[in-house]
């Protein structure tokens, strides 16, 4: 686990509910199953992802898009496997 404040960790589980079911659905597994085991650098890369709209967090989530980053590219991977 990172050194990241308690308080941003809650943000963060906080911010990872969306408008969309289906990416809620994911999210809250992704949260419950992997969340709490991911690195300083995955965190950084999660907190990036959620500032994503949630139509385009979703298509990523679905694989209709990739991104260029591949420091964010390994969480969506986990996400997809979820």
């Amino acid at each position: 686990m990172s050194d990241f404040d308690p308080v941003e960790m809650k943000r963060m589980r906080w911010r990872s509910r969306r408008g969309l079911l289906e990416l809620d659905l994911v999210l809250e597994r992704f949260l419950a199953r992997r969340f709490d085991t991911l690195t300083g650098d995955q965190l950084l890369a999660y907190r990036t992802l959620l500032d994503l709209p949630d139509t385009d967090f979703l298509e990523v989530v679905n694989g209709k898009v990739d991104l260029d980053a591949p420091e964010l590219m390994e969480i969506v991977d986990m996400l997809r496997a979820i």
